[in-house]
Formats: structure tokens, sequence, C-alpha cells
């Protein structure tokens, strides 16, 4: 038996209200714009600019996702989920690629970086938020 939309409404708030993401991302429009538009959605966003700091903010704050950014100054996001993963502490949080590079073999490669899902830029908002739903009610 499924459930039904009130269900559903509350678990989309339960975890909308409660879960943290890590937004892992260089360009400051696109970090801003994002932070802002999930803050709304009522999630908590902690920021990091750049691979290194997204492998560091992941280990100290234990987010619940993280949204990364492939293309990053001093670790590309591809180097920075192979590290996370490997990593006891931070291999079951869930990652979301993004690139603005849509290449064929890019969802491949992040699926085997050990991305969660992916997604392309510019950003289509409501599609990233179910994809972020989808794998933190999963």
């Amino acid at each position: 038996m499924g459930h039904g939309p009130a269900y559903k409404a509350v678990v989309w708030w339960y975890t909308s209200a409660v879960a943290r993401i890590l937004l892992v991302e260089d360009n400051e429009l696109n970090r801003d714009m994002l932070s802002r538009r999930l803050s709304r959605k009522s999630f908590d966003v902690i920021i990091a600019v750049d691979g290194v700091d997204g492998i560091e903010k992941a280990q100290a704050e234990k987010p619940d996702l993280v949204i990364m950014d492939m293309s990053l100054p001093k670790m590309d996001g591809w180097e920075a989920t192979r590290r996370l993963k490997a990593d006891e502490k931070t291999a079951h949080i869930p990652v979301i690629a993004l690139t603005a590079h849509a290449m064929s073999g890019d969802r491949e490669k992040a699926l085997a970086a050990g991305c969660d899902d992916y997604d392309t830029k510019p950003v289509d908002f409501k599609r990233l938020v179910g994809k972020v739903n989808a794998l933190l009610e999963g």
C-alpha cells in the first residue's frame, strides 16, 4: 500500500525542516543563488568555496547531503567526492554532482567518483530539490 499525499507532504516538511546541506561551489553568483533558494526551502545551508574546504566542512559539520560543483579550485569536485566516499566518517553522506559540462559520460564519471546523483548547470532548481529530497528520504 502506497503513502498518500498528506504523508508525503509531512515527510517532505520533516526532511526539509531539519536537513543540513553542504554546498560546495566556487562561483559566487551560483553559490549565493543556490544558498538563498535552499534556505527558503528550510534547508540549513553550509558553504564551502573549494574542494579542500568542502572536505574539511563535511568532516566538521556532518551535513545530511552535499551538493558538489565538479569544477573547483585547489581540488576538483571529482577528487573531493572520492575522498569523502573513502573516509568512513563521511562515506554515508549523499553527494549530488553539479557540472556545467553536460558532456556525454559526465553522469557515469560522477557516479564512478562516488556521487549519488548528478545535475547540470544552469540549475533547474525544482529538479535539483526533487533529487535532494529523494536522497534525503531514501
